[in-house]
C-alpha cells in the first residue's frame, strides 16, 4: 500500500506543480506572491518525494511519472484559463418606445485596462483561432500572457482609458450646440466597462431616441464591428430608435494634416533634410482580409496621405516611410534600419494609428525599435497618437455632423 502511496502521491505533486506553473505566468500582478509560494511548495514536495522514496532504477520510472503529472497539470491549467468568460450584467432595457427624446452621441474606442487583465487577450485569441489565424500555439500561451504582464509592469500600467477620457471631455465641450439641442455624449470601451451595448441600453432608459455610433478608430476592422454588434443587440430600431455610424477616421484631411503638425513641432528648426520619419501601423492578419478587406487597405491609404502631406511640407521622399507593428511587413524594425542609413540625424516614430497612449506605444514599438540598433548618434522620438488634437477633435466632429 505504501509503495503505491508513494507513486500517486508524485503524480499528484506533480500535476499540482504543473497547474500552478501556469497561474504564476498569467495571473494578475498582485496574486503573484501566492502563487509563488504554491509553486515553491509544490516543487519541495516534488524533490521530496524523489529523495525519500525513489532509489536506483526507480528513479527513471519516477523522472517520467514526475514529467508526465507536470505536463498534465500544466495543460490542464492552460485549458481552463483560455476558457474563461468574463461575467458582466447588463442593465434591463426598460423603454419601449423610442418616442422622441434626446441624440445620443456614442463615442467608443478600444479600451485597455489600467492594469494587467487577460481577458481582452483571450477574447482576441478566440477570434484568431476562430478565423484560423496563426498564433502562438495552444501550449505556449501562457508564455505570451505572461509577456504581456510583463510589457504591463514595464509601462507602469497603461493610461489609455484615462486619456480617452481625457479627449471624450474635450469633443463635448468642443459642441456647445450639441448640447444646447439636448445631446448627451456617452463614453464607451470594447475591451473595458462600460461596453457600447451597456452604453447604448443607458442612452436608450435616459430618453434617446437616436443614436449616433462615433467609432474613434482608423480603419473599419474587427473592432469596429464587434462595436456595432454590441449596439445591435440591443435592437433599438425595435422601439423606434434611429442609429447612424458615422464611419473611421482614416480618410479626414484634418487628422491626417494633425499628424503633419505633430511632427513639425518636434523638430523645432531643425533642417528637414536631416529627419527621417517612421509612419507606424498596426497591421491586421492577411487571413483577416477576405473578413475584414477594409483594415490594411485603409491603413495604408491613411498614412500614404499623411505621407504626402509631410513631403509637400518640406520632407524627403526617402525619407518618410512606413512601418507595421504586426502581421504585416515591412516590419518597424526593418524600416527604421533602412531609414538610419539614408543620412539622418534624427527619427521620428509616428504611431499614427493610435488614439492614444497604450502598451503598443509605450513597450512594444521602442522594443522594435531597439532591435534595429541604430547608431548612437541618430536621435529618436516617439509621438503619433492623435488623441485631443485640435484637429483630431475637428475629425470627429465632421463625422458626427454626417449623422445630423
Amino acid at each position: 500500500m505504501m509503495i503505491t502511496l508513494r507513486w500517486f502521491l508524485l503524480a499528484v505533486v506533480a500535476f499540482v506543480g504543473g497547474f500552478f506553473v501556469v497561474q504564476y505566468m498569467v495571473q494578475p500582478t498582485d496574486h503573484i506572491g501566492l502563487y509563488a509560494v504554491f509553486l515553491v511548495f509544490s516543487l519541495a514536495g516534488i524533490i521530496f518525494l524523489l529523495i525519500m522514496n525513489f532509489k536506483g532504477r526507480e528513479i527513471i520510472i519516477a523522472g517520467l511519472l514526475l514529467v508526465g503529472g507536470l505536463v498534465s497539470g500544466y495543460m490542464a491549467a492552460n485549458a481552463a484559463f483560455l476558457a474563461q468568460e468574463e461575467k458582466r450584467e447588463l442593465p434591463d432595457l426598460v423603454r419601449k418606445d423610442g418616442g422622441d427624446g434626446h441624440t445620443a452621441i456614442l463615442y467608443f474606442t478600444h479600451g485597455e485596462p489600467p492594469g494587467y487583465s487577460a481577458q481582452p487577450w483571450i477574447e482576441t485569441i478566440r477570434e484568431l483561432d476562430h478565423d484560423n489565424v496563426p498564433f502562438v500555439p495552444w501550449l505556449f500561451r501562457p508564455f505570451f500572457f505572461n509577456t504581456v504582464r510583463r510589457e504591463y509592469f514595464e509601462a507602469g500600467g497603461s493610461a489609455h482609458n484615462k486619456l480617452h477620457k481625457a479627449f471624450f471631455d474635450t469633443l463635448r465641450r468642443s459642441m456647445p450646440e450639441e448640447e444646447a439641442r439636448g445631446s448627451e455624449f456617452y463614453l464607451a470601451f470594447l475591451d473595458s466597462n462600460p461596453r457600447p451595448d451597456e452604453m447604448a441600453i443607458r442612452a436608450i432608459n435616459e430618453g434617446a431616441s437616436k443614436i449616433i455610433i462615433l467609432p474613434v478608430f482608423i480603419t473599419e476592422s474587427t473592432h469596429t464591428v464587434a462595436g456595432q454588434e454590441m449596439v445591435a443587440s440591443v435592437n433599438p430600431e425595435a422601439i423606434g430608435v434611429q442609429v447612424c455610424y458615422t464611419g473611421t477616421l482614416w480618410d479626414s484631411e484634418p487628422l491626417q494634416t494633425s499628424i503633419v503638425e505633430r511632427a513639425d513641432e518636434m523638430i523645432d528648426d531643425m533642417d528637414k533634410s536631416k529627419v527621417g520619419i517612421l509612419l507606424v501601423g498596426h497591421g491586421q492578419p492577411t487571413e483577416w482580409e477576405q473578413i475584414y478587406p477594409e483594415q490594411n487597405k485603409q491603413e495604408s491609404l491613411y498614412r500614404d496621405a499623411i505621407r504626402e502631406k509631410l513631403i509637400a511640407d518640406g520632407y524627403l521622399p526617402d525619407h518618410v516611410v512606413s512601418g507595421w507593428m504586426e502581421f504585416q511587413e515591412p516590419s518597424i524594425t526593418k524600416s527604421i534600419t533602412e531609414l538610419s542609413g539614408r543620412g539622418v540625424e534624427k527619427i521620428l516614430v509616428l504611431a499614427v494609428t493610435l488614439s492614444a497612449d497604450s502598451i503598443h506605444s509605450d513597450v512594444e514599438v521602442p522594443a522594435a525599435v531597439t532591435k534595429a540598433n541604430l547608431p548612437a548618434e541618430i536621435q529618436v522620438e516617439y509621438v503619433g497618437q492623435y488623441g485631443d488634437h485640435p484637429l483630431a477633435i475637428q475629425a470627429m466632429i465632421e463625422k458626427i455632423a454626417k449623422c445630423r
